[in-house]
């Protein structure tokens, strides 16, 4: 693994679960087994880290989704939809570091300051609430999603119960699986067409 990727990897795991304030580049430096120095000549500063990470982040999910859209047939939107709803909680087991980083209040913080953090995160979640938008539109036109719902909205909607299970589950408040059943159930009923 190159140094680069290493330091992104590492330090993914220490902010996702240490937080930002309590990482320092001692200790990603020690973990990496690089130099301090060659950590800032990757990444100007720690910021210019998690931005970095957040950029990866980002491609990464996106490439999941694209490599599970792939030759994949639906039989309907909704079906669509709720295969999204299962890969989402899939990924967000996969990515779990990401996730939790994802997750992390010091991120919005961030975001609240400085652009580049807020237009990373928003293109994030763009993505992410874009894809179940993808899924209620191609519902509404093959008739299996209602057509009163406004598609934006709600792939809104689904998009945080569906998150709010992901943070259930990676801040151990909740066993968001034994919750799964109900959520697609859910997701139908919100969905459906009448």
């Amino acid at each position: 693994m190159k140094k680069k990727e290493a330091i992104l990897k590492v330090a993914t795991v220490l902010f996702a679960n240490k937080g930002f304030a309590d990482t320092s580049v001692q200790e990603l430096a020690r973990l990496t087994g690089v130099a301090e120095g060659t950590i800032f000549y990757h990444f100007k500063n720690k910021e210019g880290l998690l931005l970095a990470i957040l950029e990866k982040t980002r491609d990464e999910i996106v490439d999941q989704f694209e490599r599970f859209f792939e030759n994949r047939p639906f039989n309907s939107g909704l079906e669509m939809a709720e295969e999204v709803v299962s890969f989402y909680l899939y990924l967000a087991g996969l990515l779990e570091d990401k996730f939790l980083l994802l997750h992390r209040h010091f991120l919005y913080r961030f975001s609240e300051s400085n652009p580049e953090f807020r237009k990373n995160l928003e293109a994030i979640y763009n993505c992410l609430v874009d894809i179940f938008e993808k899924a209620i539109v191609t519902g509404q036109e093959d008739n299996s999603i209602n057509q009163d719902i406004h598609p934006r909205k709600s792939a809104l909607i689904l998009f945080t119960m569906v998150d709010g299970l992901v943070r259930f589950k990676n801040f151990n408040l909740y066993d968001a699986g034994a919750l799964f059943n109900e959520l697609m159930l859910t997701c139908r009923r919100m969905l459906q067409a009448p």
